[in-house]
């Protein structure tokens, strides 16, 4: 296939308005779910803990790697947030999705939101889980509104959405340390010549480890045990598209095989061995905010769930931070 098909978006007809929809109606539930006290993210409320880190950049990548941050070796001071998906803050023995939000300072050039034009901070967000639950922006609008709405509404949803099942099923897992999570993208982006998926491998993953099914903050309380021991380290890789029929720019809710084209490392993330569960860095957590549209040209966000998140993101990150009296801005070091 020719390499002039790779990262090519098509964009539905009308796909705007259901954006502009999906982004009412996620600031109307979170306005109906936190009626009183701090208003919270619409996803990924429950933060297991905000980690400093270091994403240093391979040396000697080949030529086909070496694209925008990757471009050459260096060593990046980062802020990571780990976190489970779903709105409610609930025990962390419930299956779900969770969240692992890096955001890289002192990357310099012009980033694509002109709000945050000159900031020098890159953000990458991923989950756990290697395919997104819907195939569009247009399906997860309907998703929402059968969430929110009657039980016929959800039956008439998902009787006729059987892939958005399927997914959610073998996404809503139970997870021991988040630490010693694979994470993925789910979303592609542009790439050089090509699109990309990113994933970050943990180094080690604890076999024997098993939650305090008594504990409701499990996940939290394994990662001060962890780091109060040592390092956590991953493997920031990357997935070229090689296929634009196999691999789809516009439906992240299929899966980018990895026998067609395996990910390939760009980056170690290492998180030293630190405190970090103290009430300062946990506000300060609450208080930042992520999106992948706060990234360098060379790493633009593709498809349409992309393209929603532009604007969902954006609408409820103001909304909340309005909402609680405090400002939105960008870490320039591991200061809070």
């Amino acid at each position: 296939m020719s390499d002039n098909t790779l990262a090519q978006e098509t964009v539905p007809p009308g796909e705007n308005q259901y954006i502009r929809d999906l982004a009412d109606r996620l600031k109307a539930k979170i306005i109906r779910e936190h009626p009183t006290g701090i208003m919270r993210r619409d996803a990924h409320p429950k933060m297991h803990g905000l980690v400093k880190a270091e994403f240093i950049v391979e040396p000697d990548l080949p030529a086909e790697l070496r694209v925008g941050i990757f471009s050459k070796p260096h060593a990046y001071q980062a802020w990571i947030r780990f976190s489970n998906q779903d709105a409610a803050i609930q025990d962390d023995n419930a299956r779900d999705i969770r969240g692992m939000a890096i955001k890289l300072m002192g990357v310099p050039g012009e980033k694509l939101l002109d709000s945050q034009r000159d900031e020098q901070t890159q953000d990458f967000i991923l989950i756990s889980t290697n395919v997104f639950v819907t195939r569009d922006a247009v399906e997860f609008d309907k998703l929402i509104i059968a969430m929110t709405g009657s039980l016929w509404q959800k039956i008439a949803f998902f009787a006729t959405h059987w892939r958005v099942i399927w997914n959610l099923l073998i996404s809503m897992r139970k997870f021991f340390n988040p630490l010693q999570t694979r994470y993925w993208s789910t979303t592609p982006y542009l790439f050089g010549s090509t699109a990309v998926k990113y994933s970050a491998i943990p180094h080690f993953i604890d076999a024997t480890a098993a939650p305090d099914s008594k504990d409701p903050d499990f996940l939290r309380h394994a990662m001060v045990r962890q780091l109060a021991q040592g390092e956590a380290c991953f493997d920031f890789t990357v997935q070229l598209q090689t296929d634009a029929a196999s691999m789809p720019i516009e439906d992240p809710g299929k899966e980018w095989k990895e026998s067609q084209s395996p990910f390939r490392k760009v980056a170690t993330i290492r998180i030293p061995r630190q405190e970090f569960d103290s009430e300062a860095q946990r506000s300060f957590g609450e208080n930042l905010s992520f999106t992948p549209w706060h990234c360098l040209p060379a790493h633009r966000p593709l498809g349409g769930v992309n393209r929603a998140r532009k604007i969902v993101y954006d609408v409820i990150s103001a909304f909340r931070h309005e909402a609680n009296h405090v400002p939105r801005r960008e870490p320039s070091s591991w200061d809070i």
